[in-house]
């Protein structure tokens, strides 16, 4: 079956057609650093960061791109506020976006270009646009001339004549149109800023996206994402002056995921209704925020709340505890070969055709419950079949697959040998339980600690001692 994706340009699923046979140019809308990032803006980080894996699982070659946006208008506001430069603030905020990602089990993208990296290939940009007569200067700032461009507002599907000036739009008698949006900006005293044909200024947000993407992927890429929030005015101006610069089509697939609500209205520092992703990465594990992201599909609004965190709280740990105990179970066996079983194989196919389907990740999920439901039933049982080893070893193998793509029981979200750590932690277990037998049971205890201390769990039963991740 072919994967299917939602279009935001043509407003209707689509086959995925990849522009050059088997690679697939992937670019992502990065955070504007001048302050950690809210568990809203963590959702698109996450969840692109799964299709990108599924699709490399799939066997297409992915090149992914995030861009940071280093200097900006808030990044400005933040360092007057705190005495110091703007550049200061990038850095600091920089460095903490990655803390997070990794926290969140987010694996790197391919490339992280930064604006202030990218000055030389921001102003091409801009003179080519000049050149081409849909951008014009005022007193040092450069302007793009929307009426010019006879596509504009087709990724928003807005009409012209009813656009008002909106968030990102400034507004500005000396433009020809309201809707004519900066491409560079004149230097104000005190701002950071770089030499350029206009004068001493910097670039406007929408124009460093364009460029950036531009130079890592081509001027038509396949695949452009982001938040509904950035559809307009920051997508609809990206594709107005990439196609105006180059007269070619930027982009063949726009996705954009949901809102991240609280009370029916989109979290956002600008309502202060939100919570930083570090906050909550303190109080819940990386793998239930994962899940609470995946249990909705991509496209839908998720209500934010602690009950709503608690409840995938809840099912990473059913989740976890029988993957753990499945894993056990399975521990001294060792296949030849691939483990094969009809009913392990209909799961998986399941679960394909879920995530080819427009990234439905919420029926994957589902998927997923089922199988471990099944799985538990056979672990339960007082006899222990042929079929039941063949079934356990081989939803072993696809459930450790599907980690590798989802990121759902492991903290670090892929990249361990856990072949490696159950023998690492078969070996704890017995140096702790020969010395219980010694009765040493404060050095027994000291083990039990440390590894808890270090995220990994020891429950001691009639049966013997069982470990499980804590985050």
């Amino acid at each position: 079956m072919a994967i299917q994706i939602y279009n935001t340009l043509t407003r209707r699923k689509e086959e995925l057609v990849p522009i050059e046979p088997g690679k697939i140019k992937f670019y992502l809308c990065g955070p504007t650093v001048y302050d950690y990032f809210h568990i809203g803006n963590a959702r698109p980080f996450v969840l692109f960061d799964v299709f990108r894996r599924y699709l490399r699982y799939r066997g297409y070659q992915v090149r992914f791109v995030m861009n940071i946006t280093d200097i900006d208008d808030k990044i400005i506001k933040r360092g007057n506020e705190q005495g110091i430069s703007a550049q200061e603030v990038a850095s600091k905020y920089s460095v903490a976006f990655f803390e997070d990602l990794q926290r969140l089990g987010v694996q790197p993208a391919d490339d992280y270009p930064r604006a202030t990296d990218h000055l030389p290939e921001i102003i091409a940009l801009l003179q080519r646009l000049q050149e081409r007569g849909v951008a014009y200067a005022i007193d040092g700032d450069v302007y793009f001339e929307v009426a010019k461009f006879d596509g504009y507002a087709k990724l928003s599907g807005k009409k012209l004549d009813e656009l008002e000036s909106g968030s990102r739009v400034a507004v500005d008698e000396r433009k020809q149109n309201p809707l004519d949006f900066a491409l560079w900006k004149a230097a104000k005293p005190g701002e950071p800023c770089w030499e350029s044909p206009w004068g001493k200024g910097r670039p406007g947000w929408h124009a460093e996206c364009s460029a950036m993407s531009m130079k890592y992927l081509g001027e038509t890429f396949d695949i452009h994402a982001g938040g509904l929030d950035l559809i307009f005015p920051h997508h609809e101006n990206e594709i107005a002056q990439s196609e105006a610069a180059t007269g070619k089509p930027f982009v063949k697939y726009w996705m954009h995921n949901g809102f991240l609500d609280i009370d029916g209205e989109k979290m956002s520092k600008s309502l202060g209704n939100f919570s930083t992703a570090r906050q909550v990465l303190d109080k819940y594990p990386a793998t239930a925020i994962r899940l609470f992201f995946l249990m909705k599909h991509y496209r839908s609004p998720i209500d934010f709340s602690q009950e709503a965190l608690d409840s995938a709280m809840k099912a990473r740990e059913r989740l976890l505890l029988a993957y753990q105990a499945l894993r056990q179970k399975t521990a001294s066996v060792s296949p030849a070969s691939s483990a094969k079983h009809e009913s392990v194989q209909k799961f998986r196919d399941d679960l394909i055709a879920a995530m080819d389907d427009d990234f439905n990740s919420a029926k994957a999920i589902a998927v997923i419950f089922d199988l471990i439901r099944e799985t538990n039933r056979r672990i339960e049982q007082p006899q222990f079949s042929s079929d039941d080893q063949n079934y356990l070893l081989a939803a072993k193998e696809w459930l450790d697959e599907a980690n590798g793509f989802l990121g759902i029981f492991e903290p670090s979200a892929g990249g361990v040998d856990q072949s490696r750590v159950e023998e690492i932690m078969k070996v704890i277990i017995e140096v702790r339980r020969s010395l219980r037998s010694q009765k040493n049971f404060a050095l027994a205890d000291e083990i039990r600690d440390k590894l808890k201390a270090a995220g990994v769990l020891l429950e001691d039963g009639p049966t013997g001692t069982r470990w499980r991740w804590e985050g």
